[in-house]
């Protein structure tokens, strides 16, 4: 049965030339490009993205490709709305997700909440390496879950340096930091909003919070307890051997203070409840009357706002804080996307991805997650997961199935995929960019080569999990 054919009925409402369309073609080739270069072009990806959007939408509109009439004409609750061509393309509640969700990751992190549950677990290791591994492992996959990849690495890698320091452990570094950045992506698929790609596929999908957990939970717990396994036999991480060692590394991590990083013991028992209470929030949003309504994008604003009542003097600090890149990041690239709908290129590309879903229900869902997840190793995942929802958002048979395999596929192979290079998700590369930073030599080919084995794991693990419950 084929499943694809519903998707040549375009969103545009007149035809395109086929020399139109593979010149949009090759301009969003050139951005994603761009993006896999942004290192070596020395450009933020909101530069690259905003040029490229500036581009499409001027030959958009000379080619008569963008629907001003549709936005001119827009009427709501009896009024006229007139808006820029472009604002109705951008997805403006995961711009509010992230604007939220990061907003009140970092207030609540002046809590000294994260700290403090890391230099807990770290006495709780005793010093001994191969449970330190373990548990700063567990510790990245949560981390990553509830607040996002880059924070969670940057929170867990900084106190890996300082602890394997103190702990006279430095030579195993390298494989601590690089376990726990392939971690990062694991923790990433926990729950919807763990990453960008989940916020993307999960809301054009449909999918509830607390589905996506049960969905993906128990490929997380497999992969990281296989991933923990491998790093500590392929670095030979190993428990301490003797008394004598066991008792000197004890006392070691005694000397670590968990209070060290609190400011007020108030404000870190409001920052605790208030997260928990947070993630419950997200997790009901759907169940929750009136809160249902206004969405995820309210909810992760509110709590921002609630959380920097305690700064409100000094709030604009953390407004500056903000990733301001990543923001304008999504707004161009949403522009970009919707420019490339009208021009035709989803459909173009649909159809050359058209034999991968019409291979079944088990072998369809296994290639677009294997083609998705080589495709994110050399390009940022978010412009792919942010291209493929699309795509299969214009597929009837699909858009209306928020349990589809072809969604989890997406998902996974988007997350999964950033593990392959380091340059596949920011949590990689900052993992990469931590090691360097402690002196240790780790060249692009030589991630690839260590990651690899990994990745391929996951991967496998991955293919197999989604055939077992799709």
């Amino acid at each position: 049965m084929t499943i694809f054919s519903p998707i040549l009925a375009s969103t545009v409402g007149h035809a395109v030339e086929p020399n139109v369309t593979y010149l949009f073609l090759g301009l969003l080739g050139c951005m994603i490009l761009c993006l896999a270069l942004e290192e070596k072009i020395h450009a933020k990806k909101s530069v690259i993205v905003g040029i490229f959007s500036i581009v499409a939408l001027f030959l958009g509109a000379w080619f008569h490709l963008l629907p001003f009439g549709d936005v001119g004409n827009l009427v709501i609750g009896g009024h006229k709305i007139s808006m820029p061509v472009y604002i109705p393309g951008v997805d403006w509640e995961v711009i509010a997700i992230i604007l939220g969700s990061s907003l009140f990751v970092d207030v609540t992190s002046k809590s000294g909440l994260f700290t403090w549950v890391a230099v807990k677990l770290t006495k709780l290791s005793k010093g001994d390496p191969l449970r330190l591994l373990v548990l700063y492992g567990v510790m990245t996959v949560v981390f990553s879950a509830v607040l996002n990849n880059v924070t969670a690495m940057i929170i867990v890698g900084s106190l890996t340096g300082v602890s394997l320091k103190k702990l006279n452990r430095s030579e195993k570094l390298l494989g601590f930091l690089l376990v726990e950045g392939l971690l990062t992506n694991i923790g990433g698929l926990l729950t919807l909003i763990s990453s960008v790609p989940n916020i993307i596929v999960g809301k054009t999908a449909g999918i509830q919070f607390i589905d996506f957990f049960i969905k993906a939970a128990p490929y997380v717990v497999i992969a990281t307890v296989i991933t923990i396994w491998l790093g500590s036999k392929l670095f030979k991480i190993s428990s301490l051997k003797t008394d004598e060692d066991r008792a000197s590394a004890k006392e070691l991590v005694a000397g670590f203070d968990e209070n060290e990083g609190i400011e007020s013991p108030g404000f870190f028992r409001f920052g605790a409840i208030m997260t928990f209470v947070f993630i419950g929030t997200v997790a009901m949003t759907s169940q929750l009357p009136v809160i249902n309504e206004l969405g995820l994008g309210f909810v992760a604003l509110a709590f921002a706002g609630v959380m920097l009542v305690r700064y409100k003097a000094v709030a604009d600090r953390f407004y500056k804080a903000i990733d301001w890149d990543l923001i304008f990041f999504f707004v161009c690239l949403f522009a970009v996307i919707n420019v490339m709908e009208h021009a035709q290129v989803l459909t173009l590309i649909g159809e050359w991805i058209k034999p991968m879903l019409d291979l079944g229900e088990k072998t369809g869902p296994a290639s677009l997650l294997l083609a998705s997840a080589v495709a994110s190793s050399v390009t940022d995942n978010i412009p792919l997961a942010a291209m493929l929802a699309k795509i299969l958002g214009g597929i009837p048979d699909i858009a209306t199935n928020p349990d589809s395999p072809y969604w989890w596929a997406v998902i996974f192979g988007s997350n999964l995929g950033g593990n392959i290079t380091p340059i596949g998700s920011a949590s990689t590369l900052v993992s990469v960019t931590i090691i360097h930073k402690y002196g240790l030599k780790l060249s692009f080919a030589g991630f690839v080569k260590v990651a690899l084995p990994y990745a391929l794991i996951q991967l496998a693990l991955g293919v197999g999990y989604l055939m077992l419950v799709s």
